[in-house]
């Protein structure tokens, strides 16, 4: 082969312009920053503030040594271990034979995505993710455009004007995050019951990504298997709430009646990945063992954030940014359209020229909306990730407090500093853009 050769097309043509995860790439670059020095309110990367929960790391230590590969779809242990948290947690009966374990529920979805035979739809606004994966699995997706209105949700409504409008193929697949990143909203269980009455009508199966279900503020999620037994493969992991982001482990459940898509993606995996790390599936099976413990943690965690939520909430509404009250996870998507006439004025027209200005003015970083979370580029939307600061020393004074008494006013502004400060300046930004 001539050395002079020139490669051309060796990527699909559908893929032109395809470009890696966005939150990643930014991410990358604010950390870079901040290890050269600068000062940045990182509010734009969404992994949980608090070590990793102490019974997996403990056990961890103990399994370090296990290096054989395991079953495809994980250690029978862990999936009993996994069955039991939702049977106490989601009070939904689950057979271990129907969980497969994986590195991580993001490459989980991506195998479902390549084998399932159908269409796919996603909600706007969405993770960075599901449309890309969508789209790299040679599906095209359809997309349904929720409001601030409207919280953010889909409704019974919206669905069967997708289906009015479009002609979709007999299988369909609907990508359902609850509670919701970006937005930090959450479906209420009658909520759920009315979408799962259409999504029956329809023959729309439900792909519902629950990882942030065990940090609702309130501890009341609902999974949508729970209403929609049938139709809802659930997907989740140890990311969100054990604080095990990079341990990357995650599972699927599926229901008995999909036992095909199980199956295909078992194999699938077994040509992929082959199987999840040994030493976290034994560390993270004897986690499960002990869900008093794991129980105690969560409840720590989710009120923490709950509060910083809180905060977050009131002091950018105080200033007339609309945003939805969060009630889970780590995220809000506030709309900064009131100071949107203000920006015009100096030329900045879409979410990302605002977002640069922001960061260049008071080194507040945050994502922005429009295409990569499938809103409008002119859409003055961001995502906010309440999450930089160090959460050791919160959950230290949340466990000194006790779950029997409420974390003090300035809880916030004593543990979680970083985001108390980040938020001031950012409200003081907005209120100089009405001033001027």
């Amino acid at each position: 082969m001539s050395q002079d050769m020139e490669y051309v097309d060796l990527v699909r043509t559908d893929l032109e312009g395809y470009a890696p995860a966005s939150n990643l790439a930014f991410n990358e670059r604010i950390r870079n920053l901040i290890e050269q020095g600068g000062n940045v309110y990182h509010f734009a990367f969404g992994q949980s503030p608090f070590p990793v929960i102490q019974i997996a790391t403990e056990a961890l230590r103990e399994n370090a040594h296990q290096n054989a590969y395991l079953p495809v779809a994980g250690l029978h242990e862990l999936r009993h271990g996994i069955s039991k948290f939702h049977a106490k947690y989601d009070n939904i009966e689950v057979d271990p034979s129907d969980i497969i374990v994986g590195p991580g529920s993001k490459e989980l979805i991506f195998l479902l995505l390549q084998i399932f035979n159908g269409d796919v739809i996603v909600i706007s606004p969405s993770w960075t993710t599901y449309k890309p994966q969508t789209k790299l699995s040679c599906h095209k997706a359809y997309v349904i455009e929720t409001s601030i209105e409207n919280d953010w949700k889909i409704t019974p409504g919206l669905v069967q004007q997708l289906m009015k409008c479009n002609s979709l193929k007999k299988n369909r697949l609907l990508i359902l995050n609850n509670p919701d990143n970006p937005t930090g909203t959450s479906y209420s269980q009658t909520e759920l019951k009315a979408l799962s009455d259409v999504f029956r009508e329809h023959n729309i199966l439900v792909l519902s990504d629950e990882i942030y279900g065990r940090l609702h503020y309130n501890q009341s999620h609902v999974s949508m298997a729970k209403v929609y037994p049938e139709g809802t493969i659930l997907c989740t992991g140890l990311s969100k709430w054990a604080s095990a982001g990079g341990w990357r482990i995650g599972y699927h459940i599926y229901p008995p009646q999909l036992s095909p898509l199980k199956k295909a993606v078992q194999s699938a995996a077994s040509h992929t990945y082959s199987c999840a790390p040994a030493p976290m599936q034994y560390a993270v099976s004897k986690m499960f063992k002990d869900l008093d413990g794991c129980d105690e943690y969560m409840k720590h965690c989710s009120r923490i954030m709950g509060m910083v939520g809180m905060y977050c909430h009131r002091e950018l509404t105080s200033v007339g940014v609309n945003v939805v009250k969060p009630t889970a996870g780590y995220y809000i998507f506030p709309d900064f359209g009131v100071v949107k006439n203000k920006l015009r004025q100096r030329g900045i027209e879409t979410c990302q020229q605002m977002c640069d200005a922001i960061f260049a003015e008071t080194s507040v970083a945050l994502m922005a909306g429009g295409p990569a979370f499938l809103r409008p580029i002119e859409e003055l939307t961001t995502r906010l990730c309440y999450v930089p600061f160090d959460g050791k020393p919160a959950l230290v004074a949340s466990q000194a407090i006790g779950l029997d008494v409420g974390l003090p006013e300035n809880f916030v502004k004593e543990y979680c500093t970083p985001v108390y400060d980040g938020i001031q300046v950012l409200k003081q930004w907005v209120t100089k853009q009405l001033e001027s």
